[in-house]
């Protein structure tokens, strides 16, 4: 008698997703210097049928929400767990810009790992080519 196979949180989430006929999602990541780029990026995404998912937050840009340097760097921490779940959440990774810090390699390292597809707006800026 064989023992059962053990079905992984993400291997669920892919099969749920198919069961509801989700379209495909994608994960917007760069710099947020980007953040124009991205948000075209999100449109080109979404009239080809996809649900996009990118930053939501401009951590460069002035608010009151994260005024606070301290509270700033809470947040970010927040923010890039999120972001994190959201490549989980994802299909395929798109990344926006001529431009690769080690915020956006680190995302490109985790979906790679999580064997996900990534695009490049600039694919020279493609840290494995």
């Amino acid at each position: 008698m064989s023992s059962p196979q053990l079905i992984t949180p993400e291997e669920k989430l892919a099969d749920a997703k198919k069961q509801l006929s989700f379209p495909r999602i994608v994960a917007i990541c760069g710099s947020t210097r980007f953040m124009a780029e991205m948000t075209e990026a999100d449109v080109r995404e979404t009239k080809a049928g996809r649900i996009v998912v990118k930053p939501g937050c401009d951590l460069k840009s002035p608010h009151e929400l994260w005024s606070d340097p301290v509270e700033a760097e809470a947040l970010k921490i927040r923010l890039d767990e999120l972001h994190r779940s959201k490549i989980l959440l994802a299909d395929e990774v798109l990344v926006v810009g001529d431009y690769i810090g080690d915020s956006t390699r680190a995302e490109i390292a985790y979906a790679r790992s999580l064997g996900k597809p990534v695009r490049f707006t600039h694919p020279e800026v493609d840290p494995d080519a």
